[in-house]
């Protein structure tokens, strides 16, 4: 039976990646994740880990996520938490903004089955037409869900995994305030659904 919003367990989940170079993708040197129980945020359930990884990080990436090779020589790899990440996804829905590079790097995992996802990217553009711009921090922004973040995440900082996945979580919560949407199913903002106005 598919929960109701009201009722569901969701999981926002976020990659930061190493930066493509030299025509290759990036690989993911960070993970965040963040769980909503009956439309509350569960901070006990907050999960960061920096990622290892072979390749190198670009300057790019650097600056933008201030993760250094350092930050990296001491973490697990992506395999390696397969049974935390398991664990915490597995039968639940999942949160991203702009889900693309979360699936991608989760097919390190064939048929892990995770899923099904809601996208906050694709749900922003739907709610809020006409934003100059529908990146994470500048619809939290418009949301006037800053400071909010902060009070849940007091180290939050943007393009840290963790910080992002609660960001995606807090503006899904939004959303769904918004739209009046706790009694509806999960499966009405499904990732590639329109929503109805």
């Amino acid at each position: 039976m598919i929960p109701l919003f009201k009722n569901a367990s969701l999981v926002a989940i976020d990659f930061e990646s190493s930066g493509e170079s030299a025509g290759e993708a990036g690989v993911p040197i960070q993970i965040g994740l963040a769980e909503m129980k009956s439309l509350q945020l569960d901070s006990t359930s907050f999960f960061s880990s920096y990622l290892k990884t072979n390749s190198g990080i670009t300057k790019v990436a650097k600056k933008i996520h201030g993760i250094t090779p350092t930050d990296l020589q001491e973490a697990p790899s992506l395999l390696e938490l397969w049974p935390e990440l398991q664990r915490r996804l597995q039968g639940r829905c999942l949160v991203a903004h702009g889900h693309g590079t979360e699936r991608r790097f989760l097919r390190a995992f064939p048929m892990h089955g995770f899923g099904p996802w809601i996208d906050t990217l694709t749900l922003s553009r739907q709610f809020f037409p006409g934003l100059s711009s529908y990146s994470l921090s500048d619809v939290i922004e418009h949301c006037n869900l800053t400071q909010e973040l902060r009070t849940l995440h007091p180290n939050f900082r943007w393009h840290e995994a963790l910080s992002d996945a609660i960001a995606s979580l807090l503006l899904l919560l939004h959303l769904i305030q918004t739209g009046n949407l706790a009694d509806h199913p999960v499966s009405f903002l499904i990732a590639g659904k329109t929503f109805p106005r």
